[in-house]
C-alpha cells in the first residue's frame, strides 16, 4: 500500500509525497489541476525525500510557474477541439503549407488534418504531412513555424544540426518560436 504524506515548501505551496514499492528512483511530478506529486522509492526514507525535495525547490517553482502558463495558454486557445470546424481548418492550413512550400522550394505528397494528442505536425518517410487541427488557434506566425518545420522534414529526416541549420534558412527565429510553441499546450481530443 502506498503511503500518503504531506509537505509544504514556501512558495510552492503542499506537495504530496507518496511512498511506492515499485519505484526505482525519486520522480517529481508537476500535474495540471492536481498539484505536485513526489514518488519516493523503496528504500528511501521519508527524511531523505524531504530534503532531495528542498534541493530542488527552485526547479519546482520554475516548473510550476511553466505549467500555469501552459494552463493559461489552453484557456486561452479558446472552444474544445470537438467544436473546431475540420473543413475550415483544411482549406487555411492546405493553403498556406502550398504558399510556403513553393515559396522555399519545398515538396511533398500529400496532407491530413487529424486531431492529435501530442503532436501539433508530422512528416512521414514518404513526405505525408499530418497537421493537427488546433494548429488554426494558434497566431499565424507559430502556425507557420510548425508548418516549415515538417517542409523540412521533407528534406531532412531527423532532428540533428543538419535539419535545424535548414531550418534557420526559412524561420530564422526558429529557436525563439520553438521555445514559445512548447509553451502552449494541446488540448485534449
Amino acid at each position: 500500500m502506498n503511503r500518503i504524506h504531506v509537505l509544504s515548501l514556501p512558495g510552492v505551496g503542499p506537495l504530496r509525497i507518496v511512498k511506492n514499492r515499485r519505484a526505482r528512483r525519486l520522480s517529481i511530478q508537476l500535474r495540471p489541476f492536481e498539484g505536485i506529486r513526489v514518488v519516493v522509492p523503496r528504500g528511501m526514507s521519508m527524511a531523505a525525500a524531504e530534503c532531495a525535495v528542498r534541493g530542488r525547490a527552485a526547479w519546482i517553482l520554475r516548473q510550476s510557474a511553466r505549467v500555469r502558463l501552459r494552463e493559461a495558454a489552453r484557456t486561452a486557445l479558446g472552444p474544445p477541439t470537438a467544436e473546431l470546424d475540420r473543413e475550415r481548418a483544411r482549406i487555411i492550413l492546405t493553403t498556406r503549407i502550398r504558399e510556403l512550400a513553393l515559396r522555399y522550394d519545398f515538396e511533398f505528397d500529400r496532407i491530413s488534418i487529424r486531431r492529435q494528442r501530442s503532436r501539433w505536425g508530422s512528416c512521414s518517410a514518404r513526405n505525408h504531412i499530418s497537421l493537427n487541427i488546433q494548429l488554426i488557434l494558434l497566431p499565424e506566425r507559430l502556425r507557420d513555424y510548425v508548418l516549415l518545420h515538417e517542409l523540412v522534414h521533407t528534406r531532412v529526416k531527423h532532428h540533428g544540426p543538419l535539419f535545424w541549420e535548414e531550418l534557420k534558412q526559412v524561420a530564422p527565429d526558429a529557436r525563439g518560436l520553438r521555445t514559445e510553441l512548447a509553451g502552449i499546450a494541446l488540448q485534449p481530443p
